[in-house]
């Protein structure tokens, strides 16, 4: 199946008055259209400046951008506008991404007014059909964000999303400021609609169970770097990672009666300024050596399952 998004080499640095922040720092992967691919870390792990540099929200330092076949790095003007018709972004907190002072109807007729290629006719019916499309009753056309309970508000956030029928949506944590009961319908919902509309996806999330839900493909993100990545199927039965093992072993259990084995990590967390070569995520691992502190690279280690990771390398290679 062919990339609709490949990022190359991709970096985004910010300044500080200590140093370079390295934010997202050398990563690589590819969105095959019409899946989604889950990308998974701790708060602080750069998961959502990786997916506003990718839709250009903010500009990259280094690396490629490809959309579509297209390098679509450094956009501006008409270009970037482009682009965004067709690549866009769902915020965390619906509250805080709709406008207070903005009614349901104006918030979703905004992008089509700002398009200037539909009629006033037109984008009235749009309108009309995106928010049938995502469960939003007429009655509520006129209601304002504070009338509305959180599951409303992302579905208000997510026809705006979809106003100019984009092909990608990054998803960035969409359920995490909501409901359990409600977590579920919206998840429900973005997977509809992705079968409907033939969508592709990027779902940034720190919740294990939300991304083997959704996921066709998950990337584990830490400090900044990627490292593990495999279908969601060969993630979950196969993992070499300490940190994704750190990760799985936090999942909640349903069963009181079974006893979990929880990794505990210890140790300080490295900094993400002006970072040292080598495994960042060595300070906190029971398993590392001399050699972690050697530059860490991803690299197959089943068909399809990429780790970055000297250990997990060097047993393979026993095999």
């Amino acid at each position: 199946m062919a990339a609709l998004v490949e990022v190359q080499g991709l970096k985004k640095y910010f300044k500080s008055p200590r140093g370079q922040v390295h934010a997202v720092d050398d990563v690589s992967m590819k969105i095959e259209k019409g899946t989604t691919m889950g990308i998974v870390g701790e708060s602080g792990c750069g998961k959502s400046t990786l997916g506003r540099t990718i839709i250009q929200m903010i500009p990259p330092t280094d690396g490629k951008i490809i959309f579509d076949g297209k390098d679509v790095s450094g956009l501006k003007g008409k270009a970037l506008k482009d682009y965004h018709s067709r690549a866009q972004f769902i915020f965390q907190d619906p509250y805080s991404s709709l406008d207070p002072r903005y009614t349901v109807e104006q918030t979703i007729m905004e992008p089509l007014i700002n398009a200037r290629i539909y009629s006033k006719k037109e984008i009235e019916k749009k309108t009309t059909e995106l928010m049938d499309m995502v469960g939003v009753a007429q009655r509520l056309r006129l209601s304002y964000p504070h009338e509305m309970d959180g599951g409303r508000r992302q579905r208000v956030v997510i026809a705006r999303a979809l106003a100019l029928d984009p092909e990608f949506i990054v998803c960035d944590e969409p359920v995490s400021a909501l409901d359990v009961s409600i977590q579920a319908q919206v998840l429900n919902l973005l997977e509809d609609l992705q079968e409907e509309k033939k969508l592709t996806y990027m779902f940034i999330t720190h919740d294990m169970s939300v991304v083997k839900h959704i996921s066709d493909n998950i990337s584990v993100m830490y400090l900044g770097q990627l490292v593990e990545t495999a279908s969601s199927k060969e993630l979950f039965r196969n993992t070499y990672h300490p940190y994704t093992k750190a990760l799985l072993s936090a999942i909640p259990s349903t069963n009181i009666h079974q006893k979990m084995d929880r990794i505990v990590l210890k140790g300080e967390i490295t900094s993400p300024i002006n970072p040292p070569p080598g495994c960042r995520f060595a300070a906190r691992c029971e398993y590392a050596t001399d050699k972690c502190r050697e530059p860490q690279k991803l690299e197959e280690v089943a068909p399809n399952h990429f780790v970055s990771c000297c250990r997990v390398r060097e047993a393979n290679s026993n095999l």
